[in-house]
């Protein structure tokens, strides 16, 4: 009997929340500036028809369509049509606000430049969509295009998973698939009773092995991803109002006791850190 199919990205995008805005759509013909912003969001953007140079502090990448660039919101760049005759970009802010959105956002610390020439059958329909919307507007375009955004988002992840596009992080762990196991079951179960054996052995290696391999991958260790998403989760839930024992409860602490040193400690490390 053939095992299932692991889903790779339900349990990450529950735990992300993510959200789209839908920014410029259409033509393009001036250069767009983007400021530099709290590192809480990302820019994609998709060009549908033309060429467009980006400038960033590290110099110019240019794009041919269709093609898509991502930075990360702290990244200060200057979007350039090229051929502005026929340039026609579709530009998103993807926010995240759930539990996972640090463990993806610290992923994004360089912009990604991504040809898509050779995308996916799903990622070039929806950019084909994309591209139908935003050269000839009809009604109800601005709704379809919201949702094609959030579609895009999903492509996008997609594709940075199944083609090993980042060097380290969440989604570099999400393309190895014994680490993908451990990382799915701990977003969908962060309160479980994860110890370095428990996840070693979901993951399908020894650990030694486990350990090395989820540190070269992610750039950090197990317990301090593990202990990571918690705490975030943890914030969360006191933020919503559901109080210190909710909170613990569902991020995996043994009390409120020992939430509250983890907040205390982690909050002391940030101001050593300011100094």
């Amino acid at each position: 009997m053939t095992s299932p199919r692991l889903d790779r990205l339900t349990a990450l995008l529950t735990g992300l929340m993510p959200r789209v805005d839908i920014g410029h759509s259409g033509a393009q013909a001036e250069p767009a500036v983007v400021p530099a912003a709290a590192a809480d969001h990302l820019h994609v953007h998709l060009l549908v028809a033309g060429t467009v140079a980006f400038d960033t502090p590290a110099g110019r990448q240019t794009l041919e369509a269709p093609a898509i660039a991502v930075f990360r919101a702290d990244q200060a760049h200057v979007l350039a049509p090229v051929s502005i005759d026929a340039c026609r970009v579709f530009c998103a802010q993807a926010h995240f606000d759930g539990p996972a959105a640090p463990l993806l956002l610290d992923a994004f610390d360089v912009p990604l430049f991504l040809p898509m020439s050779a995308a996916t059958a799903d990622l070039t329909r929806t950019i084909a969509l994309i591209d139908q919307e935003v050269g000839q507007p009809r009604c109800g375009s601005g709704v379809l295009l919201s949702r094609a955004g959030e579609i895009l988002l999903i492509g996008l992840l997609r594709h940075l998973v199944a083609n090993h596009v980042l060097p380290r992080g969440v989604l570099a762990g999400l393309g190895d698939p014994g680490l993908a196991r451990v990382l799915v079951a701990v977003h969908a179960r962060p309160a479980a009773p994860w110890s370095l054996e428990a996840m070693a052995e979901t993951a399908g290696l020894s650990r030694s092995i486990f350990a090395e391999r989820f540190r070269s991958s992610l750039g950090i260790t197990p317990r301090r991803y593990l202990n990571g998403y918690r705490l975030t989760l943890a914030r969360r839930e006191i933020t919503a109002g559901r109080g210190l024992k909710r909170a613990a409860q569902a991020a995996g602490y043994e009390s409120p006791a020992a939430l509250s040193r983890a907040l205390s400690r982690t909050a002391a490390e940030a101001a050593a850190a300011a100094i």
